[in-house]
């Protein structure tokens, strides 16, 4: 891929003795929008982790923009413009809506095109946050908690942003507010990593896809070729 916001190369990671993702390779390209599917274990989150520098791979590269990130902490990691919207969001529950965006704030890098980041343009972004702005995060119900991951997310002003299942867990009509908010982040030419459960999802907004299954890559295409094709993918997600 010409311009890579995300490489991970031959990548092997570990918990423990159990070996989690082996030889797993691919690129995200810069201003696109990767689907990363599988079931249940097969490495997504993993993955995720490793981007960012929670989990040290034991073998391969992760490069952002061309400069290797390979077990540097994830501080600097976060510096070369990487975010992550965890699985489970993890908001801090005890600070205020407003608070959490602070914490997370890191200056716009120069070099960068994308619009500035700050608690008002996330505001605009998320009107009930603004809403919410000083109520403490514990009391928002989970789309609005989901709201808040992401906002804080994009505080740091990332070059690529890492969604974890930002989906789980909430009603159909807050999931489609979720997706309608990553499709306006893709628009404006942030590079995107989505791991999802619902394949559905991921096709209907992502341009490359990569299918993990059982630790390993058993797909990567674009999601207009996958479409096209009529790949039946019950063999490495179950149900579709």
């Amino acid at each position: 891929m010409a311009n890579s916001a995300l490489v991970l190369s031959g990548i092997d990671a570990y918990y423990g003795d159990s070996h989690v993702l082996q030889k797993v390779s691919f690129e995200l390209g810069e201003g696109r929008l990767l689907g990363l599917l599988g079931r249940n274990g097969a490495g997504k989150s993993t993955c995720m982790n490793v981007s960012v520098g929670l989990l040290p791979p034991r073998a391969g590269v992760v490069e952002v923009f061309g400069t290797p990130v390979t077990r540097l902490p994830p501080e600097q990691i976060a510096a070369r413009g990487v975010a992550l919207v965890p699985q489970g969001r993890r908001v801090f529950k005890s600070l205020t809506v407003r608070e959490n965006l602070i914490v997370a704030a890191r200056d716009k890098d120069a070099a960068t095109r994308h619009a500035n980041w700050n608690a008002a343009t996330v505001f605009a972004m998320f009107p009930r946050l603004a809403e919410r702005a000083n109520q403490l995060s514990a009391h928002l119900s989970g789309g609005e908690q989901q709201m808040l991951a992401i906002g804080r997310a994009l505080m740091a002003n990332p070059r690529v942003l890492l969604m974890d299942e930002p989906s789980e867990g909430l009603a159909p009509q807050i999931v489609a507010e979720v997706m309608t908010t990553i499709r306006k982040l893709k628009e404006s030419g942030l590079s995107i990593v989505l791991v999802e459960q619902s394949p559905k999802l991921v096709f209907d907004i992502a341009d490359d896809i990569v299918i993990l299954n059982s630790g390993r890559v058993a797909v990567v295409s674009t999601a207009a070729a996958l479409k096209n094709d009529g790949v039946d993918l019950r063999q490495h997600l179950g149900v579709f």
